[in-house]
């Protein structure tokens, strides 16, 4: 079975996570997996290599940017005489769509002008190594955007309404509000909102709000000492017990075990 992964169980309360990785040649693949609910940017230092993907095998050389989406089943491995060295960037889905609504960026596979695109990278590594925030993720994401094209022309894009309304939502009084509150923001009827929604980003209006509400948490529990129960009702879930179910089966920890994890957490 391959191995799923999640944001939270390496992030741990930090807006992205960024790491250096180094595979050499000859050396096994990386493990066939799938991201549960983000997005991951890789942009190749040196060396040449493979990304291997269900719909076939792409060539990795320096320079070369990649953007890894969670539908994505993938793998990596580096080729001879020098492996691969490559920086992974991985942020929130959820955080990725509200950033390309508001640009009104392009959905879809993308590329990126070659070279120029690897000291972006390196400024978002040496930021993350210094408890990094939103503003650095936005800002990676800006000066990458000045250099991407698409790869899909006429990709189709998110209708205005959704994407005012979607963004919006981030807002915490409207977050406790839930679908209800989409629905007012958004202006249509549920059935419509449901079938453009699922279009737009694959998912039910329930299961982004849902989605929304256990991101903003896991910051919460990461960055305050407020308590479970206070948590929950910011956010807008009806208990603290249906609360703790929704965030257990998503991060694969109790919001407790989380905020101690997080807490401990360091930055090598």
């Amino acid at each position: 079975m391959d191995q799923v992964l999640r944001f939270e169980a390496h992030a741990f309360g930090r807006p992205y996570h960024a790491a250096r990785v180094r595979i050499p040649a000859r050396a096994r693949d990386t493990e066939l997996h799938t991201h549960a609910d983000f997005h991951e940017f890789m942009g190749v230092v040196s060396g040449s290599g493979e990304h291997l993907l269900t719909t076939g095998v792409e060539e990795l050389r320096a320079g070369d940017v990649v953007l890894v989406r969670p539908s994505d089943r993938h793998a990596v491995r580096g080729s001879a005489p020098d492996g691969l060295e490559f920086i992974n960037v991985a942020f929130p889905s959820s955080l990725w769509q509200g950033f390309l609504d508001l640009t009104r960026t392009p959905r879809g596979r993308i590329s990126v002008q070659r070279l120029q695109a690897i000291p972006i990278f390196e400024q978002a590594l040496d930021r993350f190594q210094t408890n990094p925030s939103t503003y650095d993720l936005l800002r990676f994401w800006t000066d990458l955007l000045e250099l991407l094209t698409p790869r899909e022309p006429g990709a189709p894009g998110v209708p205005d309404w959704l994407a005012k309304a979607c963004t919006a939502m981030r807002a915490e009084e409207n977050l406790r509000g839930g679908v209800p509150r989409l629905l007012e923001l958004a202006g249509v009827s549920p059935a419509h909102l449901s079938r453009t929604m699922r279009a737009a980003y694959g998912v039910t209006p329930t299961a982004f709000i849902v989605d929304l509400r256990l991101e903003h948490a896991a910051s919460l529990l990461a960055a305050t000492n407020m308590s479970i129960a206070g948590i929950a009702t910011r956010c807008g879930f009806t208990s603290q017990s249906y609360f703790t179910r929704c965030f257990t089966t998503a991060h694969a920890l109790t919001p407790t075990d989380f905020r101690h994890r997080s807490q401990r957490a360091f930055v090598p």
